[in-house]
């Protein structure tokens, strides 16, 4: 396959063929058309505009697959998107640039609990559109409203409760309107009905960083949650008596028609792969593939001076430096598919699925992104068939091709 990346072929009608197509649960083999942005049914094209292609580009047999979206990110590339709010602009560009190298075309930044003043001075900055890079789909804010006692690396002193409704969150957050998930631990809220409200206002509710019984999950659940933040990680292990938040991927008190999701680290140190088999074989519908990257993400080994703390990167992991202590997940999206794969044996296009129909629909967003059905977005990426990344394309525009392509 050889191709060259155009900005200006957005306009142009595109025709990517020898390819298979991510499609339907399926692979198909089929030619993928693109114009103004978007993936188009063709048939329309040589029926009544009887046009053709402007450009051809033969994909070599390559996979074709919507792009992959990462709903929980905290950084990259040296950016920590809770605590560099100074440059939280120019931070944000650089994580949606570097991303599209690892088949990402969109995410959610992610903030972890803070002073109530980081809230009020990032979201109000945070961008909404990167030139070249991945697509933002609004920020999830991973706290305040958790449980100190599974507080992880989240600092106590600004853990609060839900006291007074949404009041309460406008306070904290001053506003919602960049917010796309709120991460909280629902024993932290003193009114369910709240839970109601955000979704009402396109808020999706996810449950991590608790201590909740399974009652309290499916309780929340039924106010209208629909995530589980980071499976296994953060919550009460399992018990046989109360499951936990982990309980509600077998729950019978979900209401009918309601599908819960839930992220889940496939890093190869997050979550052992007995743990992502037992995800996979329970709840598949629900299972979405994120990274919770940390800062360290795509930076060489060695120590960087980040954040807080000095971090060092030995190993494909990332430590507080000079201790064996891990201080999160530095493996981008795409090798987390393949650590996926192999340690479920599930298929390729499921695989590909968890990262991209999987958390669209979880955001109800599958419209516009995570198919490759006509009319949505033309966010895709080529795979060979070991499922690396080829070339990386954001509404029909190439921004990322592997220097093997050259």
């Amino acid at each position: 396959m050889s191709l060259k990346c155009n900005p200006k072929s957005v306009r142009q009608l595109i025709q990517f063929t020898n390819c298979r197509l991510v499609r339907d649960h399926r692979l198909i083999v089929d030619d993928l058309w693109v114009r103004d942005g978007k993936i188009i049914n063709p048939e329309p094209v040589f029926y009544d505009e009887r046009s053709k292609a402007h450009r051809r580009i033969d994909c070599g047999g390559a996979i074709i697959a919507p792009g992959y979206i990462d709903l929980q990110i905290n950084g990259g590339y040296g950016v920590d998107f809770s605590y560099d709010k100074e440059t939280i602009e120019a931070g944000v560009e650089k994580v949606a640039t570097g991303l599209v190298q690892n088949g990402v075309t969109s995410f959610c930044p992610t903030l972890v609990t803070s002073p109530t003043d980081s809230y009020h001075s990032i979201l109000p900055r945070m961008p909404q559109h990167i030139d070249g890079g991945a697509s933002i789909l609004g920020v999830h804010a991973e706290g305040p409203f958790i449980n100190p006692q599974k507080k992880g690396a989240h600092p106590e002193n600004c853990i609060q409760t839900i006291d007074n409704g949404l009041d309460t969150l406008r306070a904290t957050y001053g506003q919602l309107e960049r917010i796309k998930i709120i991460t909280l631990a629902p024993e932290q809220v003193h009114d369910p009905c709240v839970i109601d409200q955000l979704v009402a206002s396109g808020i999706t509710v996810a449950l991590g960083h608790s201590m909740a019984s399974l009652s309290d999950g499916e309780r929340a659940v039924q106010h209208g949650a629909t995530l589980i933040t980071h499976l296994f990680n953060a919550m009460l292990p399992f018990h046989h008596r109360d499951p936990g938040l982990v309980g509600l991927l077998a729950s019978d008190a979900i209401p009918p028609g309601r599908t819960v999701y839930f992220g889940i680290i496939a890093d190869g140190v997050h979550t052992h792969p007995a743990a992502l088999r037992i995800a996979y074989r329970t709840h598949a519908e629900g299972l979405i593939l994120v990274t919770d990257a940390i800062s360290a993400l795509g930076l060489e080994d060695g120590v960087h001076h980040i954040g807080q703390l000095p971090l060092e990167v030995k190993r494909g992991k990332a430590f507080i430096a000079g201790t064996d202590t891990l201080c999160g997940s530095i493996a981008p999206m795409d090798e987390c598919v393949r650590i996926f794969k192999r340690a479920t044996d599930c298929s390729t296009v499921y695989a590909i699925e968890a990262a991209t129909l999987h958390p669209a629909r979880c955001l109800r967003i599958e419209r516009e992104k995570g198919t490759l059905d006509f009319g949505t977005d033309a966010d895709f990426i080529l795979l060979n068939d070991d499922l690396h990344v080829l070339s990386t394309w954001i509404a029909g525009v190439c921004v990322h091709q592997a220097a093997s392509n050259n």
